[in-house]
């Protein structure tokens, strides 16, 4: 059983990317789709496709690297509030990762978010993890 979904999410996706693979499989859940979606926008990975047709439901993504380097566009993704001890913040004190070239994921009452967007709209919430 697991206790933290986000962060097998995570881990799954760190594991793949160092790993060199192309596509990775994630059980479905609406905030892992959610995260998916604000990852693929903001250009940290290819694509994505959501598998509703089969059971347990699925998220692929396929991993993005550089051309050259064969780098991995995600570096870091860090797991900041747990199941455990929750970080909550204000929006004047939203953190900024790598000095803006990272980003927040942010659970807010708006719905998930970047923590740039989380301050332009002033509200806070929770720090779900750190991409960079």
């Amino acid at each position: 059983m697991i206790t933290d979904p986000i962060a097998d999410y995570l881990t799954r996706i760190r594991n793949a990317s160092l790993a060199k693979h192309k596509v990775v499989e994630i059980p479905a859940s609406k905030i892992k789709k959610d995260i998916t979606k604000i990852l693929f926008d903001k250009g940290y990975i290819l694509n994505y496709k959501l598998e509703e047709d089969k059971f347990p439901k699925t998220i692929k993504i396929a991993l993005k690297y550089h051309p050259m380097t064969k780098e991995a566009a995600m570096n870091t993704l860090k797991r900041v509030s747990s199941p455990g001890l929750r970080k909550y913040v204000s929006a004047s004190k939203m953190p900024r990762v790598l000095n803006g070239l990272g980003i927040a994921i942010v659970s807010t009452s708006r719905g998930l978010m970047t923590d740039k967007e989380a301050r332009s709209l002033n509200v806070g919430g929770e720090i779900i993890c750190y991409i960079s």
